[in-house]
């Protein structure tokens, strides 16, 4: 990786989790149901290496290249990085269309919520590459961790947004292409925020803290009560599998 600039490794990375939600979409073609256990473990695992990403991949690096007034910068960049979530959450909640079909708007509101969540999720593989390129402090190990974490998570979200619509009468072959183009924003928003990283001076510790406010409120919002709904234990277990996996691999090649 080291002949390649920041965004080109950000255009890779993201590359990679958009091909694991066409992965996961194109389960669409082989199975009519999605196995619940299994489902459950990947999501909170996917939380697991998330949340650990969120602290030792983005907020500690971010502090150790903010300068001037560490504690503001990571505080108002994490909440803006949240509000986005939380106001993506309002307004799918509150989209009217397919009126008095409760399950085409369902399928709706489900296609734009992935497809809206996986823009900071873009922007956070997006970041760490970035940083990466630029010579920051960001550790290789770090920034394709967070990758493969992102990349996870997609894997179900891809079904998620596949399986629904094909339930529904759509076609394989159409459930599969909307599935899949739910995790394509992905490949543009890490391109974007590798680009802003580099050219902008100073713009890492906000945007580093602002991708972990948005990913701790995915995680909050939408991994954990998705993976624990089907269990505690088995969730709980993946939770800590994904975290300690994080750690440790941050921590020993970090």
């Amino acid at each position: 990786m080291n002949n390649l600039t920041g965004w080109q490794m950000a255009l890779l990375a993201t590359t990679f989790t958009w091909a694991l939600t066409a992965l996961g979409a194109a389960l669409v073609f082989i199975y009519k149901n999605v196995n619940q256990s299994a489902f459950s473990f990947m999501m909170s695992s996917a939380a697991g290496i998330m949340l650990a990403s969120t602290f030792f991949s983005l907020l500690m690096p971010a502090m150790e290249m903010a300068e001037e007034l560490p504690y503001l910068i990571l505080t108002a960049g994490f909440i803006l990085g949240g509000a986005l979530i939380i106001v993506t959450d309002i307004l799918t909640n509150k989209l009217h269309i397919f009126k008095g079909n409760d399950k085409k708007r369902g399928c709706a509101v489900m296609c734009v919520a992935v497809t809206m969540h996986n823009i900071p999720e873009g922007l956070a593989v997006g970041v760490a590459f970035g940083a990466l390129g630029a010579g920051q402090t960001m550790e290789a190990i770090a920034a394709v961790m967070l990758a493969v974490g992102i990349g996870i998570q997609n894997f179900p979200e891809g079904m998620c947004v596949a399986f629904p619509l094909r339930a529904n009468g759509m076609s394989r072959k159409k459930a599969f292409c909307i599935g899949q183009l739910s995790g394509l924003v992905e490949i543009f928003a890490g391109v974007i925020g590798a680009l802003a990283v580099t050219a902008i001076k100073g713009i890492l510790p906000w945007a580093m803290s602002f991708s972990a406010g948005a990913m701790l409120a995915v995680v909050c919002s939408e991994l954990i009560p998705e993976s624990f709904a089907q269990g505690k234990i088995k969730a709980t277990i993946g939770v800590i599998f994904g975290f300690a996996l994080m750690m440790f691999l941050d921590v020993a090649f970090g």
